[in-house]
């Protein structure tokens, strides 16, 4: 089969991290995913959960060296001349399963072709390829123009949160679990005298539901003053996984429209999503009882099909103040339920 001419490029994505219902935790990936004829590669894999080698948390001469392996100037690190496309997001190892394809010159061109799982030296084509993705071919200087421009880029996403609140008990708290799935976090009441140089290391601010609104806009004068873009985020509740989940969703860089997950409705006991792919979906509803203790009960793990749903949920988990988290493996979104 003679590979089709496809469009290559690149979009920054995330691997949404968190702490789930059962108390696990997940951890937060930074990366640049491949965009085929406009619409995410990783998209085309169903549900897998991955990130591709283009990582930003990776040490930079090793993220250089993954570019310049893509680009074929270095040797294929896989039998076959096979590279790895995506693979696990919490370890680099193969056994762990990772997507690998040949990619080869012809001409001028790139072609990426035999698509496969692959947990071994070698892959079994007919066991485990992905026979109804690729091959590709890639218009050298599109390609190398793509890629290249990762080399003279920034140092990539900015994953350090500033915290703001009254409670210190839920302010630590926030912030252990912010590092603990990979997300630097710091607390204070003023930003007052934090220099610009500091302030352009975050990527989001977060106020508790006790910060004033002085309070609140002296913070964002200070960014202002600072020139300096940050996604500002309102603590819903002082629910610790509810609040990660706001803020995993305030760093998500991806374009919306290249997102899986666009829409969250949560009213009259149901939920609405709409996901633009074929994938899994977790719904988690927490909600605060008359004592300002946490419940927390998943109320929908299953495959979606693309489009919109209406799910309901069960009234006993969503009485009262509650909340609904929407995940898939790249996205979150979070809505208080509306009665």
């Amino acid at each position: 089969m003679s590979a089709e001419y496809a469009t290559f490029g690149l979009a920054p994505a995330m691997r949404a991290g968190g702490v789930l219902a059962n108390g696990d935790y997940q951890v937060h990936r930074d990366f640049v995913d491949f965009i085929v004829d406009g619409r995410p590669l990783l998209f085309h894999l169903s549900d897998l959960d991955a990130v591709s080698p283009l990582a930003s948390d990776v040490p930079p001469a090793i993220f250089t060296a993954q570019v310049r392996s893509l680009l074929l100037e270095a040797d294929a690190p896989l039998t076959g001349g096979r590279y790895v496309i995506y693979g696990c997001p919490e370890c680099e190892g193969l056994e762990c399963g990772a997507v690998t394809a040949v990619i080869e010159k012809a001409g001028d061109d790139y072609v990426w072709r035999d698509f496969a799982w692959q947990t071994d030296e070698r892959p079994d084509l007919e066991l485990n390829g992905y026979h109804g993705i690729g091959p590709f071919r890639f218009h050298g200087a599109e390609y190398r123009s793509a890629l290249n421009s990762l080399l003279n880029g920034d140092a990539g996403p900015r994953r350090r949160v500033l915290i703001i609140g009254a409670r210190v008990a839920v302010l630590a708290k926030l912030a252990a679990a912010l590092r603990t799935i990979g997300i630097g976090a710091d607390i204070t009441r003023d930003a007052t005298n934090v220099p610009a140089d500091e302030l352009r290391t975050y990527g989001a601010v977060a106020f508790g539901r006790a910060v004033g609104e002085e309070e609140r806009a002296a913070v964002r004068r200070s960014f202002e003053h600072a020139n300096v873009e940050v996604a500002y985020v309102e603590g819903l509740a002082p629910i610790i996984p509810l609040l990660v989940a706001q803020i995993e969703h305030a760093l998500d860089r991806s374009p919306r429209e290249l997102r899986r997950l666009t829409r969250l409705v949560a009213a009259d006991g149901e939920a609405g999503i709409e996901v633009t792919s074929t994938c899994r979906v977790q719904l988690t509803a927490y909600r605060l009882d008359r004592l300002y203790r946490t419940h927390a009960q998943e109320v929908f793990d299953g495959v979606l099909e693309t489009g919109r749903h209406r799910l309901a949920l069960d009234a006993r988990a969503v009485r009262g103040e509650s909340f609904i988290v929407a995940r898939t493996s790249g996205s979150v979104l979070v809505e208080p339920m509306a009665q």
